[in-house]
Order: structure tokens, then C-alpha cells, then sequence
């Protein structure tokens, strides 16, 4: 029998937005703090030749800089003060969440609620400012190698970079939790799904123009658009893909009243770790191709014999790139999801699996289906990733038509808009409450 609660959200009417006054107000905080990062993406730093910069840039944009500028909106491209963007902080929360598991000290915080859950989120800003730091002087030290991008090379512009762009990302870092608190959806991943949607249009005009030129055959070009919507669909399909363990509550005794057993699921998504492994193997093996456009063909031999094994398309970057995939996939799981803690708070609570025994048993079958569904899961980002790269190899379409910005930009926004149907949800329930004049304290 369906519930109330299906029932209302299979009517789900986004007419109702209009009356929703504090989600119309969550939405447009976020619009406006969304508008205020890609202003600032604009904000150039100090000391800054912008035509010698766009000549390295050029050179550079298929290494590691290419994919972080497409993380950062184009701030890369015009070293902005948001140059750095918010992965400083993204990295910081990755270290602490794997300390957090070989810790015990760091362990016990996150097992103290509200409080131990602060204490981890301020030892991860302490942790955000130390990586700004040391990537803002590498920034600083490689732009004054890079011939004459930089005016007056020497400690005071080391100096005002790692101030400017550390003091971009804490920003960036404050304006994420405001939009996560304030307003809809999860702040930091909308920073950087803005920095990717805002640089679409001209990804996309920029292909046109290369089929213009003739360096992009019209069939490559609609090739692309088939494969991003045939992508973008699978994503949907496979990012709601779940696999549901029963849970049994047995009767329990309440005074005099005996109440039945009740039942629910324990939902195992099939892709726990998001969007992490096509971000980090792609980081890892494009910093050869990104110190080679430093040394800009000056370096030791070895260094050019990596980077023509491991450009894109060649058999051994997809290889690389497959395998580590694979292995940031059960990596950050293992990280984000603990079978046995799992298992002892479904004993505490007095839950179990019908046919497995509570506690080390059930940490091991939800591990077992965990494991499996892991292989499934590694196995699709692997797909999604992989032939769009194949794509902008042959094709030589820009970053943004790849697998991971696609992933990205599609597990954003299915999780924007599963916030505004709650928030809608939640005033419809509001509104049949005050219909039905539901009042408790008043009875005669």
C-alpha cells in the first residue's frame, strides 16, 4: 500500500514553488552567490603579463592546468584570484576523512555527533589553508619560470600570489558553507559545477568553429552532441541505481500495548564514491604532460618518453586511467562507508538482515554486496569516462565534453533538484496541516 508521503511526492506539483517563500529565498541566495564566485573567476592578480600568460596557457591547457581550469571556470586561464577555486579544500576534506579512519582519535570525534562533526570541519579549514599555501607559492615559482608572464619576478610577488590566491580559496570555502546552510544543494560541488556550466557555451561555440576551420569533421561534431546526451542519460539511470538490504525490527513492548515488527531497507548506492576517482586518476596522470610543458621540451629524455606514452588516447593512458579508476572506487568507499560500524548500529538498535546473524555477520554480507555492487559501480564511471576521452583524443573536442565534467554536471544537479522537491515536499505537508487545521492545544 502506498503512504501519504509517496502519494504526496508522486504529486509534486513545482507550481507550489511560487508560494514557497523560503525556498524562493534559499534559491536566489544561491544564484547571487554563484554570481559572486564567476565575478570574481574575472579578478586578475597583480603583476600579471595576460598575453604571455596565454601563450603558456596554450602549451599547457591539455595537462593537468586544462583540467584544473576547467574545475576553476577559465580562473586558470586568466590567473584570477580564484585560481586556485575550492579543490584545496576538497583535498583537505579527502586527507581528513582518510585520517579519520586509521586515527582513533579523529574516529572518536566523529563518533561524539554535532560537536566532534565541528571539530573535524575546523581541523579541515586548518588543513585547506596549509595546501593553499603551498600550491599558491608553486603557482607563484612556476609563473616566474615561465618566461615573461610575470613583470617584476622576486619574494614580493611570491608573496602577494600566495596571499591573493589563499585568501581566494577561504573564501571560496566560506561562500560553500553559506550556500549549504543558507542556500540550496551542496555549496562546494555547486562552485565547481558553476565553473564547468558557465564555461560550456563557449567549449561548445569554440567546436563549431573548429568544424568551421575543417579541423573537426561535421560527423565528429554530432557525434559528440549524440554521445554527451546518450552519457548524460546513462548518469541519471545509474546514479539512482540502488541496492536495497531489508531490514527486520522485531515486536517490542511498550507499557501494555505490543507493537508488530516493521521493516525498511538499508539503501547501497551503486556509485558511493561520486565523482573522486575520475578526478584523481585524471590528476595523476596528467602531471608528466604539465611538467613537460614547463621545461617546454628542455627536460631529461625519460620525461618525453612518459608523456608520449601517456597522451590522450594512447593504449597506455587508457589503461592507467581504467585501473586507477578502479582503484579510487574501492578506495574512497572503503573510506566513506564502514560495513561494521553499520552493523553495529542496526544491533543497537535491534535491526537485522533475515537469514544473517546481527553483528560480525552482517558487517560481512553487507560488505560482500558492498564489494559487488562496487565492481558494477567502478565498472561504469570507468565506461562514461573512458569513451568520451577516446572522443577528445581522435576528435580533439575541448575538456568539457568529457566524462568527468559530464559526471559532475549531472550528479549535481540530480542532487539540486532532490533538495528542492524535499523543501517543496515539506511546504506541501505545511500547507495540509494548516488546511486541515491541525491544531493540537486546542480542544473544548
Amino acid at each position: 500500500m502506498v503512504s501519504a508521503a509517496e502519494q504526496l511526492a508522486a504529486n509534486l506539483n513545482f507550481g507550489a514553488l511560487g508560494k514557497a517563500d523560503e525556498l524562493k529565498k534559499r534559491i536566489w541566495f544561491t544564484l547571487g552567490a554563484l554570481i559572486v564566485y564567476r565575478l570574481g573567476t574575472y579578478i586578475p592578480m597583480p603583476g600579471i603579463n595576460p598575453d604571455a600568460l596565454a601563450d603558456v596557457f596554450k602549451n599547457a591547457q591539455q595537462g593537468i592546468i586544462g583540467l584544473f581550469n576547467m574545475f576553476s571556470g577559465g580562473a586558470v586561464e586568466r590567473m584570477a584570484i580564484f585560481a586556485l577555486n575550492i579543490m584545496p579544500y576538497i583535498s583537505a576534506s579527502i586527507i581528513i576523512q582518510l585520517l579519520t579512519s586509521v586515527s582513533p582519535t579523529l574516529e572518536a570525534l566523529k563518533k561524539e555527533g554535532e560537536a566532534g562533526r565541528k571539530q573535524l570541519n575546523q581541523y579541515t579549514r586548518y588543513l585547506t589553508v596549509v595546501l593553499a599555501l603551498f600550491q599558491a607559492y608553486g603557482i607563484s615559482v612556476g609563473l616566474e619560470g615561465s618566461g615573461a608572464v610575470v613583470a617584476d619576478p622576486g619574494w614580493f610577488f611570491r608573496i602577494s600570489t600566495v596571499i591573493t590566491l589563499t585568501g581566494g580559496t577561504m573564501f571560496l570555502m566560506w561562500l560553500g558553507e553559506q550556500i549549504t546552510s543558507r542556500g540550496i544543494g551542496n555549496g562546494t560541488s555547486l562552485i565547481i559545477f558553476g565553473g564547468i556550466v558557465a564555461e560550456l557555451p563557449g567549449a561548445f561555440v569554440r567546436t563549431l568553429e573548429l568544424g568551421r576551420e575543417g579541423a573537426i569533421s561535421t560527423l565528429a561534431i554530432l557525434s559528440v552532441l549524440v554521445m554527451a546526451v546518450v552519457v548524460i542519460a546513462f548518469i541519471v539511470f545509474m546514479e539512482r541505481a540502488q541496492r536495497r538490504l531489508l531490514i527486520q525490527y522485531p515486536k517490542r513492548q511498550v507499557g501494555n500495548r505490543i507493537y508488530e515488527g516493521q521493516s525498511s531497507h538499508l539503501p547501497l548506492k551503486l556509485n558511493t564514491s561520486g565523482v573522486i576517482p575520475p578526478i584523481f586518476a585524471s590528476s595523476l596522470l596528467l602531471i608528466p604532460t604539465t611538467i613537460a610543458s614547463f621545461t617546454q621540451g628542455a627536460g631529461p629524455e625519460w620525461l618525453q618518453t612518459i608523456t608520449t606514452f601517456l597522451g590522450h588516447g594512447r593504449p597506455l593512458y587508457m589503461a592507467l586511467y581504467v585501473a586507477l579508476i578502479v582503484f579510487f572506487c574501492f578506495f574512497y568507499t572503503a573510506i566513506v562507508f564502514n560495513p561494521v560500524e553499520t552493523a553495529d548500529n542496526l544491533k543497537k538498535h535491534g535491526g537485522f538482515i533475515p537469514g544473517i546473524r546481527p553483528g560480525e555477520r552482517t558487517a560481512e554480507y553487507i560488505d560482500y554486496v558492498l564489494t559487488r555492487i562496487t565492481v558494477v559501480g567502478a565498472a561504469y564511471i570507468a565506461a562514461v569516462c573512458l569513451f568520451p576521452e577516446l572522443l577528445i583524443s581522435y576528435a580533439a573536442v575541448p575538456f568539457y565534453f568529457g566524462g568527468t565534467s559530464l559526471l559532475i554536471v549531472v550528479s549535481v544537479t540530480m542532487d539540486t533538484v532532490s533538495q528542492i522537491q524535499g523543501h517543496l515536499l515539506a511546504h506541501q505537508y505545511e500547507g495540509l496541516v494548516k488546511k486541515a487545521k491541525l491544531r493540537g492545544g486546542r480542544r473544548k
